[in-house]
């Protein structure tokens, strides 16, 4: 599995790209691949604002129906629209066309709680024992 060293990470396995203030999230390889074919991705409005580990949207596989969580205070400023027509963008390419939001940083500080790609991979090896 692939797991990008420049990303930051939830337990939760979702994954957060910062810049200036701003990330882009989506769900990681391990997560697509325990939930099957991708059939479904709810999103939220632009503008909507979610609290640090609310959930902000809705995946929906041939297996089962999960909640998206937000890795950070935010708003949410872009939406991958592509999901819409095309859910299977998010099994195909998590890190890249599969992005699923971009949002605005609401508490810088909330960074400190998220996962390095080292911790991450800790916690991927304790979920699979």
């Amino acid at each position: 599995m692939d797991f990008p060293e420049d990303l930051l990470y939830t337990k939760e396995h979702e994954w957060v790209r910062i810049d200036n203030g701003k990330a882009v999230v989506g769900i990681t390889e391990y997560a697509q691949q325990e939930l099957g074919d991708v059939v479904f991705v709810e999103l939220p409005s632009v503008g909507t604002e979610v609290a640090y580990m609310d959930p902000f949207g809705v995946i929906e596989s041939v297996k089962t129906v999960a909640d998206l969580y937000s890795p950070l205070t935010c708003e949410v400023l872009e939406v991958n629209h592509e999901l819409e027509t095309q859910p299977e963008l998010v099994n195909s390419s998590p890190y890249d066309k599969g992005w699923i939001i971009e949002i605005a940083i609401s508490n810088m500080e909330e960074v400190g709680h998220l996962l390095s790609h080292d911790d991450y991979m800790a916690h991927i090896e304790d979920t699979e024992d």
